[in-house]
């Protein structure tokens, strides 16, 4: 039986662990090495590790805390942030990361991600999307922004969503702007969307404050696995926790061995 996946993610701003609302108001959550250690203690089946202001301040990713907690994990740790090369995406790739999420990159230069996928499949070339509603013509949109959630592109999700995989990607990050940092539950309505659009794995991010939401957007959706940061951050739930919520509620979930 195929299982979802329960992924923490850790948004990480200069060197700390952060968690905001909407993408504004980051407030501290710890050391990613720490953290990351302790999320593979507690069985967490992958990892997403996001600088998420380097796109927007125009620097590298941090590869010395990626490198550090690439050798606290040994489960699938997929890294993002910064990423505007295929060069970018190498030093990732050899600095531990299994995967590599590309978002203001894959706007700006749409051809990284099938170089991407050429060179290390499309197992390791995710997508992430930031969608937000938006008034365009008397009609709501979900349109994609970019640069850390600070510049809307015109683009429509679904639409490009289909792209990106077209050009190479194997995954798929769909992370609402309008219900991130809100613990009010998964914007079901663009990840069920997305998820029924394209044929890869799509992972529901932003907005989770429960197990219970987890439950509604792996079973009212498409979605293959659940992300979240702030419950398990603040030790509101654990992974475990979750995962025999889900369990008890007829959700396929792996526990570790």
């Amino acid at each position: 039986m195929l299982t979802h996946r329960i992924i923490p993610c850790l948004d990480v701003k200069a060197g700390r662990v952060v968690k905001g609302v909407h993408f504004v108001g980051l407030q501290d959550a710890g050391d990613p090495v720490e953290t990351a250690r302790r999320y593979e203690r507690a069985g967490a089946d992958e990892l997403v590790f996001l600088d998420i202001t380097a796109s927007h301040e125009d620097r590298d990713i941090m590869l010395s805390v990626v490198r550090q907690v690439a050798e606290q994990c040994f489960m699938p740790f997929t890294v993002g942030g910064g990423i505007r090369t295929i060069d970018d995406v190498t030093r990732l790739i050899q600095a531990g990361a299994e995967k590599v999420s590309i978002n203001t990159a894959a706007v700006l230069n749409p051809d990284i991600i099938t170089q991407t996928a050429n060179r290390f499949g499309r197992c390791a070339t995710v997508v992430n999307i930031d969608p937000k509603r938006v008034t365009r013509d008397n009609k709501t949109i979900f349109e994609i922004h970019t640069h850390g959630g600070r510049k809307p592109t015109g683009l429509q999700a679904v639409q490009w969503a289909k792209e990106v995989v077209d050009r190479g990607a194997g995954e798929i990050i769909v992370t609402s702007m309008d219900a991130d940092g809100t613990q009010a539950g998964y914007d079901l309505e663009i990840t069920a969307a997305v998820a029924a659009a394209v044929g890869v794995p799509v992972v529901a991010s932003g907005g989770c404050g429960s197990p219970e939401h987890i439950r509604q957007v792996l079973t009212q959706t498409r979605a293959d696995a659940a992300l979240a940061a702030s419950i398990f951050h603040y030790d509101q739930y654990t992974i475990e926790q979750t995962k025999q919520y889900l369990r008890q509620h007829g959700v396929p979930v792996r526990f570790a061995a």
